[in-house]
């Protein structure tokens, strides 16, 4: 193949020689690693590109849930009940946006949980 390409004088159609620059051009770009799609064919970014779906979003969703109550355990912990339920209470009392993260931060049964089995891991 390479004769035929480097043998310029023997194609005289232009077009066949800018098709067998742009075959040698390709095939010295597999050589080198790199994969060749035609646009519109399926290949292999195709074949494993995967749409946007619920469950995806649901797992991150179910993710970024347990990574809060973890990090509401861990606080509630390392202050300790007294001192998280007071301030709880004064973030309950407070305006604007204020009483909604109390309702969030309140501690609940998968709080306190967490917080008694960082107690047995991490021992005072």
């Amino acid at each position: 193949m390479e004769n035929a390409v480097s043998g310029v004088q023997m194609w005289s159609d232009p077009n066949l020689k800018e098709f067998y620059g742009r075959v040698e051009r390709i095939e010295k770009m597999r050589r080198k690693g790199y994969g060749f799609e035609a646009r519109g064919t399926l290949g292999r970014s195709s074949t494993f590109r995967r749409e946007g779906s619920v469950g995806r979003l649901l797992r991150s969703l179910v993710v970024v849930i347990a990574i809060g109550f973890v990090l509401k355990g861990a606080i509630l912990f390392h202050v300790g009940d007294e001192t998280y339920d007071r301030r709880v209470g004064e973030l309950a009392t407070g305006t604007g946006f204020d009483p909604l993260a109390a309702t969030l931060m309140a501690a609940d049964p998968v709080t306190r949980m967490i917080a008694s089995f960082l107690g047995q891991v991490f021992p005072a």
